[in-house]
């Protein structure tokens, strides 16, 4: 490798896993307010999947135009390599993650051997994880805060438009459904820890591990539908949305909230009737949140659990995995 390219997954065409090229790509410019991270490992998200495949899943309007060649990704972990001369919080040699530089359109460019990142969108790694756990975190661990523990901005909301605002969780009971993907895994454990009462739905193979994460109560929904079984929830954490959202109404108490992670609630006659609130956000880079989350992640109060890793070189296999589903935990790249 000389020091102008870098190896990094590219994107020259829309389409599945095969559109994935591992080739040179070239080395990132840091800018001011930038530090430059050798990358150890790469998380994994939805957003990734979306973009490689042309926002399929968003409406033609909202679909921005994409540069080609692009380098998909937002999550890294690895070490300092270079620092803007306006940057003071990080030095060369400090292990650091984060989620880089999100929403933007290609613009994060994670897939690859170095990143340059805003230093405001990183947080020292916490010495008591490893690089493949603290890439894991970042976007699934901050959506899970935002939506749940603090909004921390103040950018106006792009899916609604009122702001974003979190309930108290203490004495509540909340319902997390997709409880073992990745925002659903962290979503779990940090409404444990601000002592909810918390019903987990996942299939049944997950049963163990989420409550081994502080989940109260189980729902199969292989075996049974959530709407059917629970009722007098004051919040739903609905991590997978989508036009199949509108059924939580059913379990919760008149009064109550329902956050959908992904678009496509449309019941908002029944929802007012119920006097339920409904509500979204987009997740945005943090690093203070991230550092606050690094703190109970070092103190083993949050974990973050890994379903599988890949060489950066695989990741098409990669999203494969991810297009298989079930998924326990996060998926996430290495780079050797």
């Amino acid at each position: 490798m000389s020091i102008d390219t870098m190896k990094a997954i590219r994107l020259h065409e829309f389409g599945g896993p095969e559109v994935l090229r591992y080739e040179e790509a070239p080395f990132p410019e840091l800018k001011p307010g930038e530090v430059l991270v050798r990358v150890h490992a790469i998380g994994m998200n939805p957003p990734d999947w979306y973009l490689r495949d042309g926002y399929k899943s968003l409406p033609p309007e909202w679909r921005p135009p994409v540069p080609f060649p692009i380098i998909l990704g937002s999550d890294v972990a690895g070490v300092v390599e270079a620092v803007a001369t306006d940057v003071k919080d990080f030095s060369v040699g400090d292990e650091v993650f984060g989620m880089v530089r999100f929403p933007s359109f290609g613009e994060s460019a994670a897939y690859a051997e170095y990143v340059a990142a805003p230093a405001s969108d990183l947080a020292l790694k916490p010495a008591g994880i490893d690089f493949v756990q603290a890439a894991g975190a970042p976007m699934a661990g901050l959506t899970a805060w935002q939506f749940l523990i603090d909004l921390g901005h103040n950018e106006p909301n792009p899916l609604q438009p009122e702001v974003h605002r979190p309930v108290p969780l203490g004495g509540k009971t909340v319902l997390v459904n997709g409880a073992a993907g990745g925002v659903g895994h962290f979503a779990v454990q940090l409404a444990k820890l601000k002592g909810a009462h918390v019903i987990a739905v996942a299939s049944g193979t997950h049963e163990s591990f989420l409550r081994e994460l502080g989940a109260d109560e189980f729902i199969d929904y292989t075996k049974s539908l959530p709407e059917d079984v629970a009722h007098d929830v004051d919040l739903v954490l609905d991590t997978l949305g989508g036009p199949t959202t509108g059924r939580f109404l059913r379990t919760l108490k008149r009064g109550g909230t329902l956050f959908p992670v992904f678009l496509g609630f449309s019941d908002a006659e029944e929802a007012a009737k119920l006097g339920v609130t409904v509500s979204m956000t987009q997740v945005r880079s943090n690093g203070p949140q991230l550092a606050e989350l690094g703190r109970l992640l070092d103190a083993g109060k949050v974990r973050v659990a890994i379903d599988s890793t890949f060489p950066l070189a695989d990741a098409r296999n990669a999203h494969e995995r991810a297009a298989g589903g079930h998924i326990q935990g996060k998926i996430v790249l290495t780079v050797v």
